[in-house]
């Protein structure tokens, strides 16, 4: 197993053996921490503040204890890996820092920080998810080509990248940590974004687990609509997708020659309650 709890693949042999060496490199040296810029491909987002107050202080009482990943450019060095360490050295106020230099293409450079947040377990799915994409856009790299990069599966790869389908509400949702990267691909079975805020609104306020949101995708999927003689109005549809937010459930409204019919679907015995009290403020 890696240090992370995964299984031994390519990224278990560390960085560095997945970075093509230079015999006539000297090793470390010191950098000022000024002449390096930032790297434009880091997948990382963001990073958590508590988190990096504490290597700061690390920092300060023992030094940079692994040297950082740069590449030099025409105006001086670009990070490649150690967002974490060089903030936090400037955190602890210091001027200069321990760095690699390597050579490396703009692909390379992308990889190895994705590689490197990986391994750490740094990066949240749609972080992973959006920066496989930039491999693909960018560098035209396959989900094959991407895999054999990271250690990752060329089916984990595919599966992450599935996620960028999602409705956007539910893909801030995983980002946040309040769904896993599991409720994200269940409800993905679902290609209709507003069916799956639907699902979204569901899953969060029951606590579904993986295997009831795959389940309650199931059931949306074997679902048959019902069918409209004609086309839908814009003020129905509107107060459908009101019905679908306000309940958290699939709503349809059927008109007919006088009058129609609301079709208000439940999971369970459990779910049919909670529909109850949305409807009748809990009222018997």
């Amino acid at each position: 197993m890696t240090e992370i709890g995964r299984p031994q693949t390519g990224l278990g042999r560390g960085l560095a053996a997945l970075i093509p060496q230079r015999e006539e490199s000297g090793g470390a040296v010191e950098l000022p921490i000024s002449a390096i810029a930032r790297n434009p491909y880091q997948p990382r987002q963001a990073v958590e503040q508590g988190a990096l107050e504490d290597l700061a202080a690390s920092i300060a009482d023992h030094g940079i204890l692994q040297p950082i990943l740069v590449t030099q450019t025409a105006t001086g060095y670009r990070l490649i890996a150690g967002e974490r360490r060089l903030r936090a050295a400037e955190m602890a106020g210091l001027d200069r820092i321990p760095v690699v230099v390597r050579p490396a293409t703009d692909t390379e450079q992308l990889a190895w920080a994705l590689i490197e947040n990986l391994q750490r377990a740094d990066l949240n799915s749609m972080e992973e998810a959006r920066a496989f994409q930039r491999l693909v856009d960018e560098f035209g790299l396959g989900h094959e080509d991407i895999a054999q990069r990271v250690g990752r599966a060329r089916s984990t790869v595919t599966n992450t990248m599935r996620l960028l389908e999602l409705a956007p509400a539910v893909q801030e949702q995983i980002e946040r940590g309040t769904i896993s990267e599991g409720h994200g691909r269940a409800i993905g079975g679902i290609s209709d974004h507003g069916l799956q805020l639907t699902m979204l609104a569901q899953v969060v306020a029951r606590g579904l687990s993986v295997r009831q949101t795959e389940e309650l995708a199931r059931r949306a999927r074997t679902t048959t609509p019902t069918k409209r003689t004609r086309a839908t109005p814009p003020d129905v549809e509107r107060l459908e997708r009101g019905l679908r937010e306000a309940l958290a459930t699939k709503v349809t409204l059927s008109s007919a020659r006088r009058g129609g019919r609301i079709t208000i679907e439940y999971y369970d015995e459990e779910d049919l309650e909670r529909i109850y009290e949305r409807l009748t403020g809990g009222r018997p």
